[in-house]
């Protein structure tokens, strides 16, 4: 098992937001987590991130504990987070941002085998290298912000709202980057609003409501689950 999350409980100062999360992944799955706005979602991603620290419960990864140890060492371990913000240097360009991705990086036969990978896998990236982060649109912000993570070389890769902003067609582009990823090898965590686009594209998935796990299964199972249909595709 590469990812175990048991029993978390964690939350903002004193509001906790996630009760009693247990979730597993397994090595090359694509694996979604679902619910409505305020449900806990990111919270749980950020939590896995080393982000924000749990108030009870465990996170396993590869074996070993990483909860609580904080944001920079959890990337050393292997697990990359992109978040809904973003959060990239907006004065800096392309290549600079794609640089800072690779801070836990000493190799740097690495880094660039990494930077050509980046710009390989997203060439409209590779066309505006020079261009300062802060200029691009917005379809493109998410590209480089999911390149910045893979430039870790990461093993599992942490997703929060890709479409969130984005015209129907440039979310299409930004999905179709993820599953390739998948298939290439790479085992990703998906948090997104858009509930049926998600159930289609990921193999299992998550139901969170009011901070706790309610449903889980393949995402064609629970594509079709009553509950589902009627609370978040509106059938």
């Amino acid at each position: 098992m590469l990812l175990e999350v048991k029993q978390l409980n964690a939350g903002h100062g004193f509001l906790q937001i996630l009760w009693d999360v247990s979730i597993q992944i397994d090595v090359g799955e694509y694996v979604c987590i679902v619910g409505p706005n305020g449900a806990g979602k990111s919270t749980t991603l950020k939590t896995i991130a080393g982000l924000i620290k749990p108030i009870s419960g465990q996170i396993l990864f590869k074996g070993e504990p990483i909860d609580g140890i904080g944001g920079h060492k959890v990337t050393r371990k292997g697990i990359a987070f992109t978040s809904e913000e973003m959060n990239l240097f907006t004065n800096m360009s392309v290549q600079e941002n794609l640089l800072m991705g690779a801070y836990i990086l000493d190799d740097k036969a690495l880094i660039k085998r990494r930077m050509t990978y980046v710009y390989e896998f997203f060439p409209r990236l590779a066309e505006r290298r020079s261009q300062l982060a802060g200029t691009m649109s917005g379809g493109e912000r998410k590209m480089l912000a999911i390149g910045r993570a893979l430039m870790s070389d990461p093993d599992l890769l942490l997703v929060d709202e890709p479409s969130f902003g984005l015209a129907p067609q440039l979310t299409t582009t930004v999905f179709e980057s993820l599953d390739k990823l998948v298939q290439e090898g790479l085992t990703i965590l998906l948090v997104e609003q858009n509930v049926t686009k998600t159930l289609t594209v990921t193999r299992r998935g998550y139901v969170l409501e009011n901070g706790r796990i309610t449903l889980k299964g393949k995402s064609s199972e629970l594509a079709c689950d009553p509950h589902v249909r009627k609370v978040f595709l509106g059938v």
